[in-house]
């Protein structure tokens, strides 16, 4: 697909062997949310996470006693794990050193300087990137005196001036984040930092909400800044069960045709002529697609008075009639079956393209 403007070009960097930026991929991450002393719950989650496609897990890190979580969650999935650390730079040495993959901190915030050179040396040594994560909560006080609040000038300085100490420590394995719970804010701050860098960018819209509400305030954030070619690695930040978080992230993604091998649905908003339950048909036809791999895209139409042609750019699709659907493929039409049977036909289908 080709984009209003191209790929950002940027460094990249690895995680645990997933490959950020630099013309890779756009990956997906999530964060457990089970209090951290629960390691069973935490691996069942993570388990979880990793079986809906979630390719990075953050885990918070407060204590020394987070530390055994590293370990079980190792043994346990492949994904590469994220250490979230804020104050203490000793936790952020005694999860590298347990095999974290990455540390999340703001270099300004974990004391002296040689406590920041300790920590850059440390990720040297094991190849350990550093995300630096800057959110309209976390900015200095100098800067929103300076900018008159955290306004999207005042957080990318603060990411461009973290980003510059570890620079001073011949530090450059880094990913950046500047999220804010205000969309727009938080779509003006990335594109500052864009222009101002060549690190790889994490997006995501900050403490964006329930399920619902979340998921438009994240697609409209995210895929703003992703249509314009900005961004290599996102995470939809939900007040839900996290698995929810890759579906949304997965969805953002297949809209923008930024997702291989995933199916695609197209459905009509249903109308007068509708004579079939297409709306729990398009429902249990979304569901099933989860677990379909093919660059595809597949209709669910209400009749087939306009459904073949209007969802005729679809690889397959189905349109109501009264009691029963036509499946067609590119707008032809190939068969009628009753409405019964019409998801398992359709499916049927799908797995002999």
């Amino acid at each position: 697909m080709e984009f209003t403007r191209p790929r950002r070009d940027c460094r990249q960097v690895d995680v645990g062997g997933i490959k950020i930026g630099g013309g890779a991929p756009i990956v997906i991450q999530s964060m457990l949310n089970v209090l951290s002393s629960d390691i069973p719950g935490n691996v069942e989650q993570a388990k979880r996470l990793e079986a809906a496609g979630c390719q990075i897990i953050r885990i918070a890190v407060s204590s020394y006693d987070d530390i055994d979580l590293i370990y079980a969650l190792k043994e346990a999935v492949k994904s590469p794990l994220v250490a979230d650390i804020h104050f203490d730079y000793k936790i952020a040495l005694a999860s590298i050193n347990a095999g974290i993959d990455k540390v999340r901190i703001n270099p300004g915030h974990i004391g002296a300087r040689e406590n920041v050179e300790a920590v850059v040396d440390a990720c040297k040594a094991k190849g350990v990137p550093i995300r630096i994560g800057v959110n309209s909560g976390s900015v200095e006080e100098d800067l929103l005196k300076k900018y008159g609040g955290p306004t999207p000038e005042a957080m990318a300085q603060s990411a461009l001036n973290h980003a510059k100490i570890l620079e001073e420590c011949d530090f450059y394995d880094t990913v950046i984040s500047i999220k804010s719970s205000d969309v727009r804010n938080t779509i003006n701050a990335y594109r500052i930092v864009a222009k101002e860098c060549d690190y790889p960018l994490h997006l995501g819209v900050t403490e964006a909400g329930t399920a619902y509400n979340g998921l438009i305030k994240s697609s409209v954030g995210i895929g703003s800044l992703l249509a314009d070619g900005i961004g290599d690695t996102i995470r939809v930040s939900l007040t839900a069960d996290p698995v929810e978080e890759i579906k949304a992230a997965h969805d953002i993604l297949m809209c923008l045709d930024l997702i291989d091998n995933e199916a695609q649905l197209i459905s009509c908003p249903t109308c007068g002529r509708t004579q079939i339950d297409l709306i729990s048909i398009a429902k249990e036809v979304e569901d099933r697609l989860r677990s379909v791999h093919k660059p595809i895209r597949v209709a669910v139409m209400g009749c087939p008075v306009n459904g073949p042609g209007e969802a005729k750019n679809a690889d397959i699709g189905i349109a109501g009639g009264k009691g029963c659907g036509l499946i067609f493929k590119k707008g032809e039409i190939i068969k009628k079956v009753p409405e019964e049977q019409l998801i398992d036909e359709l499916f049927a289908e799908i797995e002999r393209l």
